[in-house]
């Protein structure tokens, strides 16, 4: 499998056999060039029980060389409760830091 693009980037991944043990649900591009951060939902699989379990979330970094993408580092958010309170947290230092650049309030 070719990283070359930050489209081919993935979470899917499958064990030896072909079983799907981690199944991308979505993605999103929030940069790309020789650095690129993607953030990604999937869901793992339950082994004991045979379905997959809650999904979460995870930041990926990731930095082309060679020709190919690797990636660098990664934040897993582990449920949608810890996803809400990051994008509130998120939300309110976003909205409180865009009223201080329209105010020139910046220090």
């Amino acid at each position: 499998m070719s990283n070359a693009t930050v489209e081919d980037l993935t979470m899917n991944f499958q064990d030896e056999e072909g079983t799907l043990l981690v199944k991308e649900l979505d993605k999103e591009v929030l940069t790309k060039g020789g650095w690129a951060t993607l953030i990604f939902r999937y869901q793992d699989l339950d082994k004991t029980k045979g379905g997959f379990k809650a999904p979460k979330y995870a930041i990926r970094r990731y930095q082309k060389s060679a020709g190919e993408y690797k990636m660098k580092s990664k934040f897993v958010v582990s449920s949608a409760a810890q996803a809400l309170k990051l994008a509130e947290i998120l939300t309110r230092w976003g909205n409180e830091d865009a009223a201080a650049v329209a105010t020139g309030d910046e220090d």
